[in-house]
Formats: structure tokens, C-alpha cells, sequence
């Protein structure tokens, strides 16, 4: 039978609802990975003309419908438009390190930028968007990831300590960035969203990469006002970080009011964890670990997604599977595609 998607499969299990069907989610699809499972060239389309772009979507969505997804998840970053960006993929310092340098940064310019690389992205998402089917993002980096960016990981450290009122005001200055992209984003396009979501990693296998004070104090503040935003424009907010987080998920819950969450990592906490600390909540998204998908054999694949993924659906209301993380280009196209294999036993099961 021919796949009939439905996005508020998703969005009830963003919202903690069991939703009739298991949906699956990915944060990222890398493209290269659409064109060897499609058998046709278009990653490189992304950045062209309009109509270079509109053939991108147009492959790029029909995609995810062919792999039974509910959405489509896309979303534009901010930080490649900052100017003298690049810190955050580290061996550079960014652009503001002092006074000075915060007061002369082109801050009034950033939203006429962002909006002249999104535009014809999310204009031609829309001409190509399939019936039945929403997709899942908006304006990508979290307020933590345009820190890094605008500062360097290390810096911020020094900033911290050298110039605290700075680095307060560095936070508060990205929040209203990201309120002014985020006002216009849900003015324009929130009618082809069916949820929205940023990712801002604040954690690698141990601990938070800053501070849970940092976190608590000039962080989660911003996340406060944006998902509020986000909530009053009637739209649902699922939250992506990497990283042990434990220390500041419950003030994120809590004061934030995030509607989901997705990333995990095995080697962290399994997702069962996840299922018995926050899924009376919030929605859970994701569970199965990309080394999973990496090392393991198809047929040891299908057996540990099917019984996880169902394991996680009985044991969490709010569920949609997929990686913990993302699909980069190093994953086994036959190690993604036992994964949705897996997914079709569990719905078949459950007719």
C-alpha cells in the first residue's frame, strides 16, 4: 500500500501523546545519503538559483515521504551569516572579544542577512511540500552555539571572568537576534511547520560544556522568551542537545516548558533512562545510537531497532524513532534503511 503521511502523527508524539502510528524523526538526513538511496544527484542544488533550489526540495522532501516519514526536517542556521564566523568549529577566535568589539558588531544587519540566505529555502519547502506532510525545524542554533560562534568556547570562559557584565550582555543580545529571526520565521511560514525546533548542544560525554550556572543564568533565560514566542504563535517546541545534561534538564523543563526533546547517546545514558526520568513530561525523540547503525550487522539492525523501538513506544507516550542524533554521511546507507525496515515491522504489528 502506498504511504500516506500524516503529520500529526509526529506532533502528537512532540506533545506526549501515543500517536496512532510510530513516527520517525531525524534531526538530519545528510543529502549525499537522499542521493545514494535515490539514485539521483541534487545536494548540490541547495545553494543555486530559485529553480536549483525548488528542484532540491522537490527531491529533497519527496525523500522522507519515500522513507515513511510524517515531515520533513529542514532547518537554516544563523550562525553561517554571522560575520567573521567560524569559531565554533574551533582554530579561530570569533569576532567579539571585547567592549569594543560587541558595540561595533553589525548587530542591526544580521536579521536582513539570515532572511536572504532562508528565503528561497523555506519559499521553495513550501511549493514542494507533499500532502499530508509538515515539517519539523525553522531557524537552527540555540543561543550557546552563537555564543561559541561570536566568542570561541574558550574565550567565553576568559570573558566570563574578565568582563562578566559583557558577557551577560552577549547573551541578552543574542536572544534578541534570535526573538527578531524567530517573530518573522512564525509570521511567514508557520503554516508548513508542524513543529519547530532549534539544536544547541551544551554537553559532551561527561558534563555540560559550560558551566550549569552559565546555563541557568544567561541561557535558559533566552530559551525562555524564544519557545515562549514559539508557544503563543500556537506552535509546539521540540528542543535538540547533545551531551550529559542531566545537571540542567529539569530547569529546562521546567522554566523553558520544551515540548520534546531528541539526542541521546548509549554511551551517556541509554534511552531507557531518558523513558524513566522525563516521559511522564515531555515527548522523546530518537533512541537508537548512530554506532548502532555504524558497526552492527542488517540483520542484528532489524532485530534491535524492532524491539527497542517497541520497547520505547510501550514505555513512552511521546515517542518517535530514529538516531540519536543524525544520519552523516559515514552511516551505512543499509544500516539507515534496516532502521526504517524496522520501523515498517512495528506499525505492521500494531495494524
Amino acid at each position: 500500500m502506498e504511504f500516506i503521511p500524516d503529520y500529526r502523527n509526529f506532533l502528537d508524539a512532540v506533545n506526549n501523546v501515543r500517536p496512532p502510528r510510530l513516527p520517525l524523526y531525524e534531526h538530519i538526513i545528510c543529502p549525499e545519503i537522499m542521493e545514494k538511496i535515490q539514485s539521483v544527484k541534487f545536494a548540490d542544488l541547495f545553494m543555486g538559483s530559485s529553480s536549483d533550489v525548488e528542484e532540491f526540495f522537490k527531491h529533497y522532501c519527496k525523500f522522507f515521504k519515500d522513507m515513511t516519514y510524517d515531515t520533513v526536517s529542514i532547518e537554516y542556521c544563523i550562525t553561517p551569516i554571522l560575520p567573521g564566523s567560524g569559531a565554533i568549529l574551533g582554530g579561530m577566535i570569533g569576532p567579539i572579544q571585547s567592549r569594543n568589539d560587541f558595540n561595533k558588531y553589525p548587530w542591526d544587519q544580521l536579521s536582513e542577512l539570515y532572511w536572504k540566505q532562508a528565503k528561497p529555502g523555506f519559499d521553495a519547502l513550501r511549493k514542494c511540500m507533499p500532502d499530508g506532510m509538515k515539517a519539523v525545524g525553522g531557524v537552527g542554533n540555540g543561543v550557546f552555539e552563537i555564543s561559541e560562534d561570536l566568542v570561541g568556547l574558550e574565550q567565553l570562559a576568559y570573558m566570563q571572568i574578565d568582563d562578566p557584565e559583557l558577557f551577560a550582555d552577549l547573551y541578552i543580545k543574542i536572544g534578541d537576534l534570535m526573538m527578531e529571526i524567530w517573530a518573522e520565521f512564525l509570521k511567514q511560514y508557520s503554516d508548513i511547520f508542524a513543529v519547530c525546533r532549534f539544536g544547541d548542544d551544551l554537553g559532551h560525554k561527561t558534563s555540560t560544556l559550560t558551566s550549569p550556572s552559565v546555563i541557568i543564568n544567561h541561557i535558559i533565560p533566552q530559551y525562555k522568551r524564544i519557545v515562549k514566542l514559539i508557544h503563543d504563535s500556537s506552535m509546539s517546541f521540540l528542543y535538540h542537545s547533545c551531551g550529559k545534561i542531566f545537571d540542567v534538564f529539569d530547569a529546562i523543563i521546567e522554566d523553558v516548558e520544551i515540548d520534546a526533546k531528541h539526542s541521546n547517546e548509549d554511551g551517556i545514558a541509554p534511552f531507557d533512562e531518558w523513558i524513566t526520568r522525563y516521559s511522564e513530561r515531555i515527548g522523546l525523540v530518537g533512541g537508537i545510537d548512530v554506532d548502532i547503525l555504524c558497526t552492527v550487522g542488517k540483520d542484528e539492525i532489524l532485530d534491535m531497532v524492532f524491539e527497542m523501538g517497541s520497547r520505547f513506544r510501550k514505555n513512552a507516550n511521546g515517542f518517535a524513532l530514529g538516531s540519536g542524533n543524525s544520519i552523516p554521511d559515514y552511516v551505512p546507507v543499509e544500516g539507515f534503511l534496516t532502521m526504517i525496515e524496522a520501523v515498517k515491522k512495528i506499525r505492521e504489528k500494531e495494524e
